[in-house]
């Protein structure tokens, strides 16, 4: 296994870990890698109840990943009004969403090809 897919999959885990510590909802991973044209090998999509509670996951992940990866997201965007956010982790883009704002951009239409994987959450 290449030190890439390793620290791929330990920043997905990473990822998840920090979106369940805040009861982030519909956690859903979608693997982007056999697709043409994508700037991304992963996206990570979920949504929160609240814009605080969007807020809470994503400094959740953040923490998460630069505690125990070392590593930061190269760009984060959406932060101010927290119904989207966006965090680019470079091979891994966290989507967090409202659930209204999610439902009406409905990205896993959009990218309806990938490989999808639905995260049973645990409560």
């Amino acid at each position: 296994m290449t030190k890439e897919k390793v620290s791929t999959d330990a920043l997905i885990a990473q990822i998840i870990a920090g979106i369940e510590d805040v009861k982030g909802n519909n956690i859903t991973i979608m693997d982007l890698r056999e697709l043409e044209n994508t700037v991304t090998s992963y996206f990570i999509i979920c949504n929160g109840n609240s814009n605080t509670q969007v807020n809470a996951i994503v400094n959740s992940v953040q923490r998460k990943v630069s505690k125990e990866l070392h590593e930061n997201p190269w760009h984060v965007e959406g932060s101010s009004q927290a119904e989207w956010v966006l965090m680019d982790y470079v091979n891994v883009v966290v989507h967090v969403f409202q659930k209204p704002v999610r439902e009406f951009y409905d990205l896993e239409s959009l990218w309806g090809d990938a490989k999808t994987t639905v995260i049973e959450s645990a409560y």
